[in-house]
């Protein structure tokens, strides 16, 4: 094998998620090489609440400029390719694809390839209210050939709440993990066969063995995408 190709974590959003993403990594290449390997990363971690405020304003634009001269920071530093470590601002990720040479693995693909693994069509999408309402992700995964649920919305809205007033905290709690479980639970009634776990805080709260349908944890399955392309 040849050397491992260094990975560029574009992260910070939230640094809780982030630190999945890093722990997770090195998780996975101690698994497959052994001994004292770990993963050869270079990490950019913003300011998120500097990421949340133009995600409310809707300044969409300014937004992926912070994130492409953060990417093309982490290319400079040696990153030879790319994740952004957030589902949400994938919203942006061509902006942040145009500003590097180094391939970006898109989060969604990864996601959507795991769950035609796994033989399912039809799946309901948790996320923030960016993530589930606006097209930017659920027209990828369509893309793949999938059918994308989402919960109403007064349920969106209690979802995406305890994403940023709980999760991005570091805040787990037991009676939010029952919402979410109930909201699974009606995914799955109205035919999602599995749910896409799509917001990396999310699996901080809901693991595989909580849900009635299988699970696609979106952290998990990018990070094992990078590694499998790193480790070739």
């Amino acid at each position: 094998m040849a050397a491992a190709r260094v990975i560029g974590m574009l992260g910070g959003m939230s640094w809780e998620s982030s630190a999945e993403y890093y722990r997770l990594a090195n998780e996975l290449v101690r698994d497959r090489l052994g001994g004292l390997h770990s993963a050869r990363i270079v990490l950019a971690s913003v300011d998120f609440a500097d990421i949340e405020a133009l995600q409310v304003a809707g300044r969409w634009d300014e937004a992926g400029e912070v994130l492409a001269r953060a990417a093309a920071g982490l290319q400079a530093a040696g990153a030879e390719l790319l994740l952004l470590c957030t589902n949400t601002m994938h919203k942006v990720a061509d902006r942040v694809e145009a500003a590097v040479d180094i391939p970006l693995l898109h989060l969604a693909d990864a996601t959507a390839a795991a769950v035609r693994r796994a033989g399912l069509s039809t799946v309901g999408l948790l996320g923030t209210a960016f993530t589930m309402e606006q097209d930017f992700y659920r027209d990828r995964l369509a893309a793949a050939g999938l059918t994308v649920l989402v919960p109403p919305a007064d349920e969106r809205a209690e979802v995406h709440r305890i994403i940023y007033d709980e999760l991005c905290l570091g805040d787990v709690r037991e009676s939010s993990r029952e919402i979410y479980l109930a909201v699974i639970d009606r995914l799955a009634a109205a035919g999602a066969e599995g749910v896409i776990l799509g917001c990396t805080e999310i699996e901080l709260l809901i693991r595989a063995r909580d849900s009635p349908v299988p699970v696609f944890p979106t952290t998990r399955l990018h990070v094992e995408a990078a590694v499998a392309a790193a480790l070739v």
